[in-house]
């Protein structure tokens, strides 16, 4: 048991070094994937300490790590989580395992440098959401570019050059006006910490930039309609390892944002714009969720669906909002955001489960093009239970994690307006719809490809990583109270902020 006030460092830095480490085994792959899987272990069993000692009546930020960084300008290397935090810090930490496992034959170049690059992408992420102070945020936010450029364009498919530097360039345009922002901040208010910044009084007319400066970088990440095109690119030619990732974890850091800055910094801003916001959700939920039905390409198709359902994690964000500022309905609020939350959680694990199953296939036909498969349930039928059961999932299945927060945000936007409400409940027609005719093409129906009759069903070290993801759903599907209870003591004082006007 490490002391609280170092835990979180250890978190940061123990895959980052072991990311570095991991390269001294360059000649040695077999050793760097057992060394990766071992430091992916420890910081996963050390990231449980944060559950099993967090104080879940407490808002407060809690194994808080303070000290000087910048002296000049009062940057400070300055750490501490909330249940928010905390439930994204373990989404990270346990998907990582996962990854590691399944890229376990199917990287056999580069190997100790692909692990490497997972290890010190992993340390970043965990440092976004464990950072108290907005520079330090900046950096982590910033930094996780680096290794996911390097993964997509060394082990990325024949247009990897290409997506990669989409992927770069629309994040990093985006992350600008991030900065700008937080350096106006700083000149007027004079600190950098997100204490100091939720106290700081702002004009609408400073919100309302401020918001939009905050919107490029956030929306982008998510991303958001209509800044969303990078995403499925970046995903096609990703390795598996690589969606994974960018859809369990990478996407989620943009609604974070959205709850860390947007909301408790510019309060005002943030409920005058929402109307604004809930109508690009609808337009990611119902349109980009068409888009997903007519692709035949089986990641651009869960590329498009992860659009989709982020786009409810938006939607129960800013509802909540419009529920606090205008109908003066807190509870209601609250229970948006909880589902944003587990929404945020569910689809970490049914994404990742979706990518990895689809690399499952690519690993050995090498082709994701849907009309190339067919029947492949006949060969490989215990796959097929993963791939029935994940995609049931994707459509909010009840009993699965993908309807836990989906009902959760319907019965938020219920409270509020009927017909959003209606609207944003046709995403689980349409989830449906792709989701099972994916399941229909690829897996039943005769085998017309000879391919396809030569594969081999799931290794052991697939049905662990798979198992994995699949434990994962069923428990928050099943049993999410342990997650809501996490978050219940944030959630709350989150709404208090958003409830609170600065003008």
């Amino acid at each position: 048991m490490l002391p609280h006030d170092s835990l979180l460092s250890a978190l940061i830095w123990l895959p980052m070094l072991g990311g570095a480490t991991v390269l001294l085994y360059s000649k040695r792959p077999e050793a760097a994937r057992w060394f990766a899987l071992a430091v992916a272990l420890v910081t996963f069993v050390l990231s449980l300490q944060l559950y099993a000692d967090f104080d879940l009546a407490s808002p407060a930020m809690q194994f808080v790590k303070d000290v000087e960084w910048i002296t000049a300008y009062g940057i400070r290397y300055h750490l501490g989580v909330d249940g928010i935090s905390v439930a994204l810090v373990l989404l990270t930490t346990f998907t990582t395992i996962p990854v590691i496992i399944g890229a376990w034959r199917s990287v056999d170049k580069w190997v100790a440098q692909y692990m490497a690059a997972f290890l010190i992408l992993e340390g970043l992420m965990i440092g976004v959401f464990c950072a108290l102070d907005t520079i330090l945020f900046y950096a982590f936010f910033e930094g996780m570019l680096i290794p996911m450029f390097i993964i997509i364009g060394v082990w990325g498919g024949p247009r990897r050059v290409y997506a990669t530097l989409k992927f770069f360039l629309y994040t990093f345009f985006g992350s600008v006006f991030l900065l700008i922002g937080l350096i106006y901040l700083y000149v007027k208010g004079g600190s950098f910490q997100f204490a100091d910044l939720y106290a700081q009084p702002l004009t609408m007319t400073e919100q309302a930039w401020l918001f939009l400066a905050f919107f490029g970088a956030f929306a982008i990440k998510i991303p958001m309609f209509p800044v969303h095109t990078w995403l499925p690119d970046a995903h096609v030619e990703a390795p598996t390892g690589g969606s994974v990732i960018l859809a369990a974890i990478m996407l989620k850091i943009g609604a974070y944002g959205f709850l860390r800055f947007s909301l408790p910094i510019l309060p005002d801003a943030s409920a005058e714009y929402a109307g604004v916001m809930i109508g690009l959700s609808l337009i990611a939920v119902i349109v980009v969720g068409l888009v997903a039905l007519v692709q035949a390409d089986m990641k651009k198709l869960v590329a498009y669906s992860s659009v989709a359902h982020m786009g409810f994690v938006t939607l129960g964000i800013f509802v909540a909002l419009w529920l606090v500022r205008d109908a003066g309905n807190p509870d209601a609020a609250q229970l948006g955001l909880q589902g944003a939350m587990v929404q945020m959680i569910s689809h970490g694990f049914i994404s990742g489960a979706m990518f990895s199953w689809v690399g499952v296939l690519y690993d050995r036909m090498h082709t994701r093009t849907i009309k190339d498969y067919g029947g492949v349930m006949q060969v490989m039928p215990w796959f097929g239970f993963f791939v029935i059961f994940f995609s049931m999932a994707n459509s909010g299945l009840p009993g699965t994690s993908g309807f836990v927060g989906e009902f959760m945000i319907i019965l938020t936007l219920l409270q509020s307006n009927v017909w959003i409400a209606v609207a944003a409940a046709t995403t689980l027609i349409i989830a449906a719809g792709y989701s099972l005719w994916l399941v229909k093409r690829v897996m039943f129906g005769p085998i017309t490809n000879p391919a396809v009759a030569e594969m081999k069903d799931v290794s052991p070290r697939e049905t662990l990583a798979l198992g994995l993801f699949a434990a994962g759903v069923l428990a928050l599907g099943v049993y999410p109270k342990p997650l809501t209870d996490l978050m219940q003591s944030s959630i709350a004082q989150l709404a208090m902020q958003i409830a609170a006007t600065k003008l």
